[in-house]
């Protein structure tokens, strides 16, 4: 008979396998592109097939799996892929499937599950980096350090969520600030509004300056390379050699791929810019300009909701409105956060409301305080 942790590791492995089941199908629904539609059918059904494993071993135990609809979780990223296609969340599963791509290992009851969870994350994070993913061995090794950068410093949807908070956290601190502090609506409504575009503004010249030098060292960079290309173009070759090997290609291969890249220039230029420097010469960070206009919207999307109403509102009934929608808007953030933290979305809705209210009853009070020593 299975203990009681082995029985709740079955159900949590069974939830976690309907849900990539589930994400692949509708990525399937949503593709277009007819290879890329057929592989997440397949990994659709690879995942259905572990799914009723561990499915299996709880009906083995006298436990039916339960298979409800899907959670929080589940749809909301099945929303955004219907909404933003399947582009918008594919970092964001790239880099959920890498970091679980070993959650299998140290379960011997898994089979060959551990190896097709590494088989699946080599896929996704193919798709993810605009590649084919039925590519080489070598190909994939050869893209796995400036794929694994990218996911590391996250992605459209990890920066909208966080950008959004920003805006809220900061706002309903302020405006909780100066309501503790016994002012009036209007001073209250003013200084809720002056928050959210001071805020947005030191956001997006902060994202503008921000893009614009990792723009213009990249730049340096890239130049730099150039010249050492032109100039000890050698020792530029053992350089591609050596980064080859690091990536477990041999010796002699990695020696032979080397010397054909070098046969054209730019194309030595860009694997080493690629490689070596870990920048796409494509993007090198983005466009300054938009990345600024971003940060603006997604700060004051958060910091209207503690605002707005002031609008209509005033006094308690309008700080009981405050609270409820900032406390709203927390617990969605929560939930949008779940789908890149690995936690649950009542677990990260519940953390982002308490952190968020203990931040805001901390400024109360300081206002409270400040504006009696004051007065």
């Amino acid at each position: 008979m299975a203990s009681k942790y082995e029985l709740k590791r079955y159900s949590a492995n069974l939830a976690d396998e309907l849900h990539s089941a589930a994400l692949y199908e509708t990525l399937a629904l949503v593709e277009k592109d007819h290879e890329r539609k057929a592989i997440y059918s397949e990994l659709a059904k690879s995942e259905r097939d572990h799914a009723q494993v561990w499915a299996d071993k709880l009906e083995a135990h006298g436990i039916h799996a339960r298979r409800s609809g899907p959670s929080i979780k589940t749809q909301l990223m099945r929303t955004l892929v219907r909404v933003f296609g399947p582009a918008f969340v594919l970092p964001t599963l790239a880099a959920a499937e890498y970091a679980d791509r070993n959650k299998y290992s140290g379960q011997p009851d898994a089979g060959r599950m551990s190896a097709d969870e590494h088989h699946h994350a080599d896929v996704v994070r193919a798709l993810a980096h605009g590649g084919n993913a039925e590519m080489s061995k070598g190909a994939q090794i050869a893209s796995a350090e400036s794929w694994h950068k990218g996911v590391s410093s996250g992605n459209d949807l990890r920066a909208a969520v966080l950008g959004a908070n920003d805006g809220l956290v900061s706002n309903f601190c302020l405006v909780m600030g100066v309501a503790g502090a016994g002012s009036g609506n209007k001073t209250i409504l003013l200084a809720g509004l002056a928050g959210l575009i001071a805020g947005a503004c030191s956001m997006a010249l902060g994202e503008w300056l921000s893009v614009t030098n990792a723009r213009e060292l990249a730049s340096t960079q890239i130049a730099k390379e150039a010249d050492e290309l032109e100039h000890t173009p050698a020792a530029e070759e053992h350089e591609l050699a050596l980064i080859f090997r690091a990536k477990g290609i041999d010796a002699d291969e990695a020696r032979r791929v080397a010397a054909q890249i070098m046969q054209d220039k730019d194309k030595a230029l860009d694997t080493l810019t690629r490689e070596e420097l870990g920048l796409d010469p494509a993007e090198l960070g983005g466009n300054p300009w938009t990345a600024a206009g971003v940060s603006f919207c997604l700060f004051s999307v958060g910091a209207i909701f503690p605002a707005m109403p002031f609008f209509w509102s005033s006094g308690f009934t309008a700080m009981a409105q405050c609270i409820a929608f900032s406390g709203f808007a927390l617990v969605t953030i929560g939930v949008f956060t779940s789908l890149f933290n690995g936690r649950s979305a009542a677990f990260s809705a519940v953390r982002q409301l308490a952190i968020g209210m203990v931040a805001a009853a901390f400024t109360f009070g300081a206002g409270r305080l400040l504006g009696v020593s004051i007065s």
